[in-house]
């Protein structure tokens, strides 16, 4: 089958047709034509970091981030194998999310993705350089994924700062039984997103910088050209409450062994850049 591109217009057409969901104080939710659910955020600011969270969160920065689509979920077993051809995750089960993903297989069902709509891709598979110009799908940078984990919260978690209420937003060590679970089950963040706190870790777009907040270009961050790790957010089903808060960060080498201890709750979710008003 084959899915041409979906350009402003067409989203347009496609948001008029009844594709688009949105409740009170929602942002705009709309259907891809693979199917897959996505949300568009609107521009704004927000402060990142954790001022008594870990070293590499400090020091919390108001950041700026320009409008932009994110899945409402992490990507679906069910999805990755209609179109990556393959599932590699250990607990099988086509609604919980893929994992034992490396970086550089996110980045590649990331161009799949967009060639699939028609779309340009926005990484380049020699260098792993990613064109943000691009219209096609990509991975969110840390920035982003954490604006979208907080939905306009200054707290530690979405939902407050009690950890105590994780267990109604997340899968994690506490409730998880040593698994991930179909995505959607958990209550979602004020912006309608599911599973950002918990279940898998989310690959994002960056390099891992331990120190990287102490120079962070404002707006849109985008991280460090090279380095040796890629970052993760959210936590996992196998991660404590501490590790689901918002501004946790871990890392990973982009293209780990299949023997990588934790590649098991390894996930993603993808992002597109959005052609509206008050995007960048």
């Amino acid at each position: 089958m084959v899915h041409r591109s979906i350009g402003v217009a067409t989203l347009a057409l496609f948001i008029a047709a009844g594709c688009e969901r949105k409740g009170p104080g929602l942002p705009r939710e709309i259907a891809t034509p693979a199917g897959i659910a996505m949300v568009l955020l609107p521009a704004g600011e927000f402060t990142m970091g954790d001022g008594e969270g870990e070293e590499d969160e400090l020091p919390p920065h108001r950041v700026a981030i320009g409008a932009f689509y994110i899945d409402k979920y992490e990507v679906t077993q069910e999805a990755y194998e209609r179109i990556a051809g393959r599932n590699p995750s250990k607990a099988k089960d086509p609604k919980k999310p893929v994992e034992r993903v490396r970086w550089t297989d996110a980045v590649r069902f990331c161009n799949l993705r967009s060639a699939r709509e028609g779309l340009a891709p926005c990484y380049d598979l020699e260098t792993f350089r990613c064109d943000f110009t691009a219209d096609g799908y990509r991975l969110p940078t840390e920035a982003e994924w954490e604006y979208a984990c907080r939905a306009g919260t200054p707290t530690r978690f979405a939902f407050g700062d009690d950890a105590k209420d994780l267990a109604k937003s997340a899968w994690f060590k506490d409730n998880a039984g040593g698994s991930p679970h179909p995505v959607g089950e958990k209550a979602a963040n004020p912006w309608g997103l599911h599973d950002l706190h918990g279940n898998v870790w989310e690959w994002c777009n960056d390099w891992y910088g331990e120190r990287a907040y102490e120079t962070a270009v404002n707006p849109d961050p985008r991280g460090a050209e090279t380095g040796d790790e890629r970052l993760l957010r959210g936590g996992s089903f196998s991660a404590t409450a501490e590790s689901c808060r918002s501004a946790t960060r871990m890392s990973e080498t982009p293209a780990f062994a299949d023997a990588c201890f934790g590649s098991e709750a390894y996930g993603f979710r993808c992002v597109r850049r959005a052609a509206t008003p008050g995007s960048r």
